[in-house]
């Protein structure tokens, strides 16, 4: 069997893609025709830059979903077959019976796995954690910027202090404290977990009680269905069997050590950064009639901070998630690169372009689709960001 030539391997990866660009056309499609009636997400396909950048970000959720259901990779992101160690792209199986796909489209990496694989299946692993490792920071800041904000004093002193402390801290040596043997030994991660995954229940919590207060019958019925399935979520993620957190035995789900470490990472540097965006929202939005008018109605401080101030600043927040979900990314790919967290075989970007750099001057195929794929989802998500603050200025 020969190999591919550079047009031929072109046309098989979009052919491999043929899912991704046909979710894309639809989620096009009915956005174009309804977005009259879509806010501020309509909105953005009045904008050139936001299209683009949200048919970016939407081509690599498309590749990681179809690619967690195994309909885009050619080969196992862990098969090792023989005789393909370092090939160039286009090289064929030397045994066609060995896998599924008779080519490795991008090539071989050092442990003869193929690269086309391992890249798309890594953006699995980015769009599993990224965007849900943001929301659980913006859960933390929002929950703590809030009050902060709206109160001031002493709360808000010391709240600013925390944040400033932890921002002080390098974060490179931050992750590094976080994933040695000895601390992860101690359980620090877990016990992290346990106080950063708290916040969603409170704010659940808090945002409904709020909300309802007046009506107590449907108060309690709203906030048993929002929040016995996230307590019994908040349990699974935080309990895990043969660490000193292993006293829940409905384990409904179980988080691998590593992932867990980097989550936990990833919200605890980024939540000081969103408290200190919504701190600053909050005291200037308190100033506004409308929340004037809210407190003269009589409204708790919790309704005012939740159902006045936050929906107020949602357009900063939506710009910020977006721009903070491409400072995620990378710095997933960051302690990918290190070796941080994630286990040594794991298929996400930042392993994949550590193991490929090793060869870079002999062999460049390894490391530059993962590479690629890294620039193309941060740019999307820089665009899509710039989109949404020009759409939200023009409010």
């Amino acid at each position: 069997m020969e190999p591919l030539s550079t047009l031929q391997i072109a046309l098989r990866i979009l052919g491999q893609f043929l899912p991704v660009w046909i979710a894309l056309v639809v989620l096009f499609a009915a956005s174009i025709r309804f977005k009259r009636n879509l806010g501020l997400y309509g909105k953005l396909f009045d904008s050139v830059i936001g299209m683009i950048g949200l048919g970016l970000v939407m081509f690599w959720v498309f590749t990681g979903i179809f690619a967690a259901m195994d309909m885009i990779i050619t080969h196992g992101p862990l098969d090792q077959l023989s005789g393909m160690k370092n090939e160039p792209p286009g090289t064929p199986l030397p045994d066609p019976e060995d896998g599924a796909y008779p080519w490795y489209l991008l090539g071989g990496d050092n442990l003869a796995r193929d690269v086309f694989s391992r890249m798309v299946k890594g953006a699995w692993i980015v769009v599993q954690i990224a965007p849900l490792a943001t929301l659980f920071a913006f859960m933390v800041g929002i929950t703590l910027g809030l009050p902060a904000g709206y109160y001031g004093g002493r709360l808000d002193t010391v709240l600013s202090f925390l944040a400033n402390l932890i921002l002080a801290f390098p974060v490179i040596l931050l992750f590094y404290l976080l994933v040695t043997p000895e601390i992860v030994a101690t359980g620090v991660p877990q016990y992290m977990a346990v106080v950063l995954f708290i916040f969603p229940l409170v704010f659940f919590g808090v945002l409904i009680n709020s909300r309802y207060r007046s009506q107590p019958r449907r108060n309690m019925t709203v906030l048993a269905i929002v929040l016995i399935p996230l307590v019994l979520a908040y349990l699974s993620l935080i309990n895990a069997q043969g660490t000193r957190i292993d006293f829940w035995p409905l384990d409904l789900f179980d988080v691998p050590g590593g992932i867990l470490v980097v989550f936990v990472s990833v919200v605890f540097v980024n939540a000081p950064t969103v408290f200190r965006i919504v701190r600053g929202l909050a005291m200037d939005i308190k100033t506004r009639d409308y929340v004037a008018a809210a407190q003269t109605r009589g409204e708790g401080p919790w309704y005012i901070m939740l159902w006045e101030i936050l929906p107020n600043a949602r357009g900063p927040l939506i710009v910020d998630f977006c721009l903070r979900i491409g400072y995620t990314t990378i710095l997933l790919g960051t302690l990918g690169f290190f070796g941080l967290g994630l286990p040594p075989e794991s298929p996400d970007w930042g392993s994949t372009i550590n193991e490929g750099r090793k060869l870079l001057s002999i062999y460049l195929h390894p490391a530059l689709p993962p590479a690629f794929a890294l620039l193309s989802l941060v740019l999307g998500l820089n665009l899509l960001a710039d989109g949404l603050r020009e759409e939200s200025l023009r409010d």
